[in-house]
């Protein structure tokens, strides 16, 4: 089974699609990282040799951030944001949307399950 940066690549599925498990590799990224390795983008993960799972872990760790490192990243953004107390930091405490997108319908994503109000029945 190969282990890239802490995360298992499923066996069976092809190696552009199982690079994308990895957080912060998405599908263009993983594309290009094969076809710059001069690898199979079909090849599957279970016929990866040693060497091979090397050259990919080098390349992740040459050019790309990635898992942790890219999760405390956007943390500390969110954070700097949060501080400052822009626009943008009160929405991300407040749980609200932050990108301009309507809250008085939807939005349930971000606001989390509807909240009954006290005293509104009739």
């Amino acid at each position: 089974m190969a282990r890239i940066e802490g995360v298992d690549l499923p066996r069976n599925k092809p190696l552009w699609v199982a690079l994308t498990y990895i957080y912060g590799i998405g599908e263009t990224s993983s594309k290009k990282m094969v076809s710059v390795l001069g690898m199979d983008p079909m090849m599957r993960v279970v016929q990866l040799t040693d060497t091979d799972v090397a050259r990919i872990r080098e390349y992740i760790q040459g050019n790309l951030q990635v898992e942790g490192e890219l999760r405390k990243d956007i943390a500390m953004r969110i954070k700097r944001l949060v501080d400052l107390g822009a626009y943008r930091g009160l929405r991300h405490r407040r749980g609200l949307p932050v990108r301009g997108q309507r809250t008085h319908t939807n939005a349930r994503t971000r606001k989390g399950p509807r909240k009954p109000i006290a005293g509104k029945k009739r």
